[in-house]
């Protein structure tokens, strides 16, 4: 109070029992309130960007560890469980199993609930048992955590954002799964870890020239022709990796609403060139002023949403570099069948971003969380066979 210059309410004596003047409660909540508000003000930024990976000794885990009965305790208690957050230095929390017996004692829902909302990616620890209901708890399984120690240092607001997104992504209806990932997509557009990477982009290459429209060789930058009952869709950017661009991305959309007016129709997709699609076309990133139109433009022309709808009547073929949206649209098809020099992989958080081309809906059904979790954090690509052995291609095939 006297930080304010401000006295406390006169407040009536105890009689009996304890008596609680609604007016004192009030004021000391307002203060507590006011100086936790302040601390987060002055101090997040500091701790965000503070990296103890840096100075971390090799094969050390940088941030807090708990077992899971540590960890239901903390998230038992609000102000405990506010200490798991990248405002207060912990972005990342290292699980070990312990001795619960979740089979006894699974998670309840209210440590569920309470889960969904912490911001912190639960990482468990390897070499302990993570099946059954155990594995609820956690966010990622790596094989060895130094993996995700420096995309996690590097990036922690996009980071723990994934980690947000998945850990409901299974129990989400396809669109509303695209709804909240383009939303937090847009969020991160406007955040730190994104603009710093677009700063430093900026900065290495000059704006480009407006491209023309259609692909360099004056085609059309999406092909599509029609062999009886099957819809025939090629991306056709050679020269960029088939890079999804806008322009892309409106034609695929486009053709793949073909299919939907016809029921007989199956769709086989492919790509032009050594690659299937590279992903994002980095020359657009953050060429949208507002983050806000850009996620209604994502939801209205959608040939995510499309794909997902034909996912049953879909067949792609993919091969070279399968990235970002490259694998998060295909993952919706039915079957994926995969050319042995293919390669899947997800790069956005180094960018400062989620995946925004419906891969943490279309991912965790097919490969599951953890694995989607592990695919994007690392951002490391996986190869053909180890995507087979996921479950995230059906067949490899020359």
């Amino acid at each position: 109070a006297s930080r304010q210059g401000q006295r406390p309410p006169e407040h009536p004596p105890l009689v009996g029992a304890m008596l609680i003047d609604e007016e004192l409660v009030a004021f000391v909540c307002r203060e507590v309130t006011q100086e936790r508000s302040e601390v987060y003000e002055h101090d997040a930024d500091r701790r965000i960007r503070s990296n103890p990976v840096a100075s971390r000794a090799v094969g050390t885990w940088p941030w807090r560890e708990l077992d899971l009965d540590e960890l239901v305790t903390v998230l038992a208690d609000p102000v405990a469980s506010e200490t798991l957050s990248p405002l207060l230095g912990q972005p990342a929390c290292l699980v070990h199993r312990g001795d619960r017996n979740t089979e006894t004692a699974p998670p309840t829902l209210a440590t569920m609930d309470r889960i969904a909302s912490l911001a912190c990616v639960l990482v468990g620890a390897p070499g302990e048992d993570w099946s059954g209901p155990t594995k609820e708890f956690i966010d990622v399984l790596p094989d060895d955590p130094d993996a995700v120690i420096e995309p996690i240092g590097q990036h922690p607001i996009s980071a723990v954002a994934l980690a947000l997104l998945l850990r409901a992504s299974e129990r989400r209806g396809i669109g509303d799964g695209l709804h909240a990932e383009s939303s937090v997509y847009s969020l991160l557009q406007s955040g730190p870890e994104f603009r710093t990477w677009l700063a430093a982009r900026r900065m290495r290459k000059s704006a480009p020239a407006a491209p023309p429209p259609g692909s360099e060789s004056g085609e059309p930058v999406v092909l599509v022709q029609r062999d009886g009952d099957t819809l025939n869709i090629t991306l056709n950017r050679p020269s960029k990796h088939n890079a999804f661009s806008r322009e892309i991305r409106d034609a695929l959309a486009e053709a793949l609403s073909i299919a939907v007016s016809d029921d007989s129709m199956v769709v086989a997709l492919r790509g032009a060139g050594r690659s299937f699609c590279s992903g994002g076309d980095l020359d657009e990133f953050g060429s949208f002023a507002d983050p806000a139109m850009a996620h209604l433009t994502r939801l209205t022309r959608s040939p995510t949403r499309v794909a997902a709808e034909l996912a049953t009547r879909t067949t792609a073929h993919l091969h070279g570099a399968c990235l970002g949206a490259g694998i998060e649209i295909t993952a919706f098809a039915a079957t994926i069948v995969a050319h042995p020099d293919a390669y899947f992989g997800l790069p956005e958080i180094g960018l400062g971003l989620v995946p925004g081309a419906g891969g943490t809906v279309s991912l965790p059904r097919r490969i599951g969380r953890h694995r989607a979790a592990l695919l994007a954090l690392t951002a490391t690509p996986i190869d053909a066979t180890t995507a087979l052995a996921w479950g995230l291609i059906d067949e490899i095939r020359t």
